[in-house]
């Protein structure tokens, strides 16, 4: 049986890093990790290894060309070995973006910005799956950033943007802290959906809670909007119930002060394990001078992406929006 490209790669990160787990005492996707920058540096890394060891890995690197295989490829399977690992230390702020809504994303963010070349941040970059998959597939010059505060999900992601030649700057840092960065034209998030715990932080915001503790998703779209260009998009993955909680009616004047919303594209609850755990894409464009609200919100409700013929009906629908309210 000949195995795809992803079946190889897979095999090879996943058969390496539980080599490296078993020898280094560690977690596989701290494993996954330092296999990543063995494969990219071309050599091995660590100094604790014997020598049996670092004869087999050795083999098992150079039985596979890096440069044969595409960024998509490596994206793939290097992120179903982090699904692997997960499963391994389950934590309810390690959830992946699934490949479909990233590749929603970079489609929309291909259509709504006109530009060659952008500036784009992701301020919950996590692994770097939603931010590799927009970099795969929007076809620009792409100066990015992405901020997560976890600093395993981060050196995760720069292997990753390694692997794929992607050139990308990560902080490693509190999303919701100042950010030293320059402003942006567009952000791309997942966003982390719950509280947020450090209130004395939470109180130089617009959205912070009147009392008790605010909500991330709230701060982290404030954060976002500030360090937008006017004129500049953000792309979110949301709950639907955003606009539902106690706190919406505050996020609601919010939008009116500091932007328009420009689409709401509710993803297919099929998706999803429980209706509750439901999402959608929001995209917002920060107000400024010049900038005109659409003549209505692009508002979808997607079916299930594997429906072709509904789903090739959607896109001629956006296809018309696009072209009544973008020119």
């Amino acid at each position: 049986m000949t195995l795809s490209p992803i079946e190889k790669l897979f095999t090879l990160f996943n058969e390496t890093a539980t080599v490296l787990q078993e020898e280094l005492d560690c977690s596989l996707l701290e494993a996954l990790a330092e296999t990543g920058e063995n494969l990219f540096h071309g050599t091995i890394l660590q100094d604790e290894l014997s020598e049996l060891t670092v004869k087999r890995l050795n083999k098992q690197y150079q039985g596979i060309e890096l440069d044969r295989y595409s960024n998509e490829e490596i994206r793939k399977s290097f992120q179903l070995v982090i699904l692997k690992g997960m499963k391994e230390t389950v934590q309810s702020n390690h959830q992946m973006t699934p490949d479909t809504v990233g590749m929603l994303v970079a489609y929309l963010v291909g259509r709504f910005i006109k530009d060659k070349s952008f500036r784009l941040l992701d301020p919950a970059v996590g692994t770097g799956n939603l931010l590799m998959t927009v970099l795969n597939h929007v076809g620009k010059d792409t100066d990015a950033i992405g901020v997560d505060i976890d600093d395993l999900l981060i050196k995760l992601a720069y292997v990753s943007a390694n692997l794929q030649r992607q050139a990308v700057q990560f902080f490693n840092q509190d999303s919701l802290e100042p950010l030293f960065i320059d402003p942006v034209d567009a952000v791309i998030a997942d966003l982390p959906v719950g509280f947020y715990p450090n209130d004395v932080r939470a109180a130089d915001y617009q959205l912070k809670a009147a009392s008790g503790h605010s909500y991330a998703h709230h701060l982290f779209i404030e954060q976002s909007v500030r360090h937008t260009k006017p004129g500049g998009y953000l792309f979110f993955v949301i709950p639907n119930g955003l606009f539902e909680s106690e706190q919406a009616e505050q996020l609601r004047n919010y939008f009116k002060e500091q932007v328009i919303i420009q689409g709401l594209l509710q993803l297919p609850t099929t998706m999803f394990k429980t209706k509750s755990a439901a999402k959608s894409i929001l995209v917002l464009q920060k107000r400024g001078e010049g900038i005109k609200p659409p003549k209505q919100a692009l508002l979808v409700n997607l079916p299930s992406l594997s429906k072709r013929q509904e789903m090739d009906k959607i896109l001629t629908e956006i296809d018309k929006w696009f072209h009544e309210n973008k020119g």
